[in-house]
């Protein structure tokens, strides 16, 4: 049981996600003391405010809301969300598709209709499941399948 445990820890992807984490809660970290340091600030100059906007509050009654740190937090969630996005995620996603490896379409998938009972049938098959007429391969299925070169008898 702890041999598993000690596998799963160890994999790579778990290490990984432990870094990632990590170095995510430090990036907002610095977002955060960012937003507090400069944007809250110039949001209260803008708005009129003395000093710092996360500073600012309503009270209704005897309960205090401070509206400017909910306002402040959301800055700093898409100062974050956009930084990853436009520095990690379009170039990661780029990088991706450079190298990612074109499949070659699996010829059993290509599908046509049967011209007699008009069920869907393999684009490779000389008879059909379902009606069991015969029928002509499409020859470019066939060549992609290989079977072009194999005496495949024609349709009577």
């Amino acid at each position: 049981m702890l041999n598993g445990f000690k596998d799963f820890i160890l994999r790579g992807n778990v290490v990984t996600m432990a870094i990632g984490l990590a170095v995510g809660s430090a990036f907002t970290a610095v977002v955060t003391g960012f937003s507090k340091a400069f944007i809250t600030p110039l949001i209260g100059l803008a708005t009129g405010s003395v000093g710092d906007f996360s500073e600012a509050r309503f009270t209704v009654g005897k309960t205090v809301f401070p509206y400017g740190l909910a306002i402040a937090a959301a800055i700093a969630f898409v100062i974050t969300a956009a930084v990853l996005y436009f520095l990690i995620v379009v170039p990661m996603t780029k990088i991706q598709e450079k190298f990612a490896k074109e499949e070659a379409e699996d010829p059993k998938s290509v599908k046509r209709d049967c011209p007699r009972c008009f069920t869907e049938i393999p684009a490779i098959a000389s008879r059909c499941g379902h009606c069991t007429s015969e029928v002509e391969p499409v020859a470019t299925a066939l060549e992609q399948a290989g079977l072009d070169k194999l005496a495949i008898p024609a349709p009577r």
